[in-house]
């Protein structure tokens, strides 16, 4: 069992939990995730592990309360715990001698990008932070990626923080910008924007990188449920990412792929709120 030290909401419908796996907090590497299981019988759900502190023997993750499993586990208190943490699984991030690096990070994205942003503080690269939200109560970590970056820079959708837009025409700015225009970029979201911030760096030949997270069972190639295609062939984001050559990537058949089983968590989802009803009534 593992204990759940604390759980805080970020913001709407997503938690950090701090969790004590005193195995995997010290060899645990940026860009790597576990699979949790809250109980017997229950879903596997595949999380990027946010931070480690090694000596306390704890990781951190970020949940998005998006289905029925994901919102049992946010609402295990501290003190409580997960029957099962598996990992570290996938490759680490592979940090380049680079001069200048985007990292930009949409949603629930942002979360999964502070890891990498950390590792890169670490290294000589000049980097700079675009994350996104729907409005500001949708934009996290902001000062804990700018204590990291060289630079901070926010959009929201509705304007209500930082410049109204998307992430995408922030790096286009300094893709524009020959004293700003960076070497290498890291896109983490939803599919959607990582699939246009690929787009707008192909004909620049920038490096980008982008994180997948699509369905996984076992996390050790196995299953084949997160089966991707990667430069006309098939990869496992389990074993052979979660990061991968933005534009090499098949957003389209990723995209499929994760609308798969959406009919069968509407369901479920709505189980678990006429459950709650009842038992509240």
């Amino acid at each position: 069992m593992y204990e759940v030290l604390s759980n805080d909401i970020l913001a709407p419908n997503l938690h950090r939990l701090v969790v004590r796996a005193p195995r995997i907090a010290p060899v645990r590497k940026p860009g790597q995730f576990v699979i949790i299981r809250l109980d017997r019988g229950e879903e596997r759900i595949p999380l990027t592990i946010g931070d480690a502190d090694p000596t306390a023997g704890t990781i951190t993750l970020f949940i998005q309360a998006i289905g029925a499993s994901t919102r049992r586990i946010v609402s295990v208190p501290a003190g409580g715990t997960i029957l099962d943490v598996a990992g570290p699984m996938g490759k680490p991030t592979h940090l380049g001698n680079w001069r200048r690096v985007a990292c930009i990070g949409g949603g629930v994205g942002t979360a999964v990008l502070f890891p990498l942003v950390k590792a890169l503080a670490a290294t000589e690269s000049h980097i700079t932070t675009i994350i996104g939200g729907r409005s500001s109560q949708y934009v996290i970590l902001a000062d804990e990626l700018k204590a990291l970056s060289g630079q901070l820079l926010i959009t929201t959708e509705d304007g209500s923080l930082g410049r109204k837009g998307f992430v995408t025409a922030v790096l286009s700015d300094l893709i524009a910008d020959p004293a700003k225009k960076p070497d290498a970029v890291f896109a983490i979201g939803p599919v959607p924007m990582m699939r246009a911030i690929a787009e707008l760096t192909r004909p620049y030949g920038i490096e980008t990188i982008v994180s997948l997270n699509p369905i996984m069972i076992d996390g050790t190639g196995m299953c084949g449920g997160c089966r991707v295609v990667v430069d006309g062939e098939s990869r496992f984001a389990c074993v052979d990412g979660p990061e991968f050559d933005g534009h090499k990537v098949d957003f389209a058949g990723l995209s499929d792929r994760l609308t798969t089983y959406r009919d069968h968590e509407t369901h479920a989802a709505n189980e678990c709120r006429l459950t709650r009803e009842v038992v509240h009534a």
